[in-house]
């Protein structure tokens, strides 16, 4: 028979590993991040050592000393994938020299000190190495290890201070690496939730640099359709010139014609003036949300498009079956580029294809405001449909795979909506659906 207070002991200790295997698998399947899934894999044979240990079950020697092996294993992939900084200092003296081989033997020695304390090589293993991150990266900041090593180190401190493990066995208490495995969870659930928010700040950034770089890889093609849609006119300007120095050379130049000539070159320079304008909007880093027109950005983007859209001979259509001031709320630049985009691949797909047509349908009910994309391209690939929102996932020769993407991240992230895609018997249809502004 077992002592009672033994196996409840054993039993908090089981429970709180399956708590962190659970814990960093989940976040594992979030962030596809290889220290959450190292660590869980870690703790797993943690738990099967820590069963084996026990003896509260019958259960081959060999089978603990193999988990001990494979957790050891899994220790040093977590601890090298969560480690922060340059794994060797830069040493550009014998003073820094010195430094670096002092701070190094008190890392050896200290984790010598921590494996005679508890005994479990895995912990021994993560504690060294993340030791080593900190003190060969001190400069760069505070880190999530940090939390782990100040703890595990203060812990041993005091062990080592008041001699606690020998006071600990005298006095009959609990195994002490039971105590072990419970105090390295919790401070590493403390650690690897900073490093989560750590890791949500670099995505963010991320998706802000991607964002950024895919405007501008998308600014050659809009240059080109702006310098395609900017000649026609410069040439009808040119022409007004032309017919009014003509006219004035034939005195035959009368205020009437001179106004109307003068309102048809005033027409053309209003046109070009919009179409800067659009096209600056694409390049506002302002994430200011506001209540905006659907249609005015619809418009923006449809603007630097129609030169393309006229050289390949697409019929561009448009309908609101709804009125067509409908307001959403969100940044206005953002809903432009979406629309840039989808148009944009469609115009790319439809470029051989018999009778070219875009057709973008607006609807509104009560609750949501949606829009719709469709194209007669023929559809996307079934095997392909799935994959198409992926980051760097395109089947263009020269595509970053970076457009739809962003349109999902823009979507999703600044306007709290969602889009879908559907093959129709035309072709694919993108539906992207906003909350109504009130």
């Amino acid at each position: 028979m077992f002592d009672i207070n033994i196996v409840l002991f054993y039993g908090i200790t089981f429970g709180i590993l399956i708590m962190t295997i659970v814990y960093t698998f989940v976040r594992y399947l979030y962030s596809k991040e290889i220290f959450y899934i190292s660590y869980c894999f870690m703790q797993i044979f943690s738990l099967i050592f820590i069963i084996s240990y026990s003896k509260l079950f019958e259960i081959n020697i060999l089978v603990q000393e193999f988990s001990l092996v494979i957790a050891s294993i899994f220790a040093v992939v977590f601890a090298i994938n969560y480690y922060e900084g340059n794994f060797f200092p830069k040493i550009t003296n014998f003073k820094e020299l010195l430094f670096n081989t002092f701070l190094l033997n008190v890392v050896i020695l200290t984790a010598f000190y921590h494996y005679i304390l508890f005994e479990y090589l895995p912990y021994t293993i993560i504690y060294a190495i993340l030791f080593i991150s900190l003190i060969f990266n001190l400069k760069q900041g505070f880190k999530p290890a940090l939390i782990y090593v100040i703890g595990w180190s203060i812990f041993c401190i005091l062990l080592f201070i008041f001699d606690f493990k020998n006071l600990y066995n005298q006095m009959g208490y609990f195994d002490l690496v039971l105590v072990v495995f419970a105090i390295e969870a919790m401070l590493f659930t403390i650690s690897i939730a900073y490093k989560y928010n750590d890791l949500k700040i670099q995505n963010k950034n991320f998706e802000k640099m991607v964002l950024q770089q895919s405007k501008f890889v998308k600014s050659g093609e809009m240059i080109a359709n702006i310098t395609h849609q900017f000649r026609q006119p410069l040439n009808n300007i040119s022409y007004i010139l032309m017919n009014l120095k003509k006219r004035f050379e034939n005195k035959n130049l009368d205020e009437i014609y001179f106004d109307k000539k003068i309102n048809q070159a005033n027409e053309q320079v209003i046109f070009l003036s919009k179409t800067i304008d659009d096209f600056k909007e694409f390049y506002i880093e302002s994430k200011e949300k506001v209540l905006f027109s659907v249609k005015e950005a619809i418009n923006n983007a449809i603007t630097i498009l129609s030169a393309d859209l006229k050289s390949n001979n697409i019929e561009l259509e448009v309908n609101f079956e709804t009125f067509e001031d409908i307001q959403i709320y969100g940044v206005k630049n953002e809903l432009s580029q979406v629309v840039f985009s989808l148009v944009s691949n469609s115009i790319d797909i439809l470029k051989n294809i018999k009778n070219p047509k875009i057709k973008i349908d607006i609807f509104c009910d009560s609750a949501e405001v949606k829009i719709t994309v469709l194209d007669n391209a023929g559809g996307i690939k079934t095997k392909n449909i799935k994959k198409i929102f992926e980051p760097y996932f395109t089947t263009k020769e020269l595509g970053t795979g970076l457009g739809l993407y962003l349109v999902k991240m823009i979507i999703e992230e600044s306007f709290s909506g969602k889009i879908l895609v559907e093959n129709k018997k035309e072709g694919a249809c993108f539906s992207l659906f906003f909350e109504k502004a009130i």
